[in-house]
């Protein structure tokens, strides 16, 4: 079987855990779990479920009556999929696209005052995902089936928005200096 690309493998691991999905639920649920750090165009959950139904991961069943959705069901085949996916720790290397770390690493070409504006600007941007992480975390739900995932993925996303604040807020405060603080 061909490899699979992430957003093939998050169509499995969402129907997996919620049961069968139309490409519209799919996309619901993208945005309340990977969508905050694996970002997925939505015409992508719609390109996926066939593509998978064709090589027999996901079955489809159309609605006979009413808007006919598309709803898609996982096979055995396509747990498998999923499960062997999950047995290998391997994964290939993470990919940052920053833009702000982009811009920074050109500052100096322009005003003197501009990494010191950056700075600002992406500490502001940081404490408001902080404390969207924050809210998450209040509000979990203990008795969901995916709360220690949620809760984990929150716990790292939180620790990686609370060092970004702090460099932001460091470099912000000296913009000649390296955002490092001192302890």
């Amino acid at each position: 079987m061909k490899e699979l690309t992430p957003s093939q493998l998050i169509v499995l691991g969402l129907i997996a855990r919620h049961g069968p999905m139309t490409p519209y639920d799919l996309k619901a649920g993208v945005e309340e779990s990977v969508g905050h750090y694996w970002p997925i165009p939505h015409a992508q959950l719609y390109r996926d479920p066939p593509r998978l139904a064709e090589l027999g991961l996901l079955r489809e069943e159309a609605e006979e009556h009413g808007r006919r959705r598309r709803v898609f069901h996982l096979t055995d085949a396509g747990h498998q999929a999923l499960l062997d996916w999950l047995a290998d720790p391997a994964t290939p290397e993470p990919e940052t696209r920053n833009p702000a770390l982009l811009k920074l690493t050109f500052a100096d070409l322009g005003p003197p005052d501009q990494v010191a504006r950056l700075a600002a600007a992406q500490a502001a941007r940081h404490r408001h995902w902080r404390d969207a992480y924050r809210h998450q975390r209040a509000r979990l739900d203990p008795d969901a089936p995916d709360t220690p995932a949620r809760a984990r993925l929150i716990t790292l996303g939180l620790a990686h928005e609370q060092a970004y604040v702090a460099f932001w807020e460091t470099l912000a405060a000296d913009p000649a200096g390296t955002g490092e603080s001192t302890p």
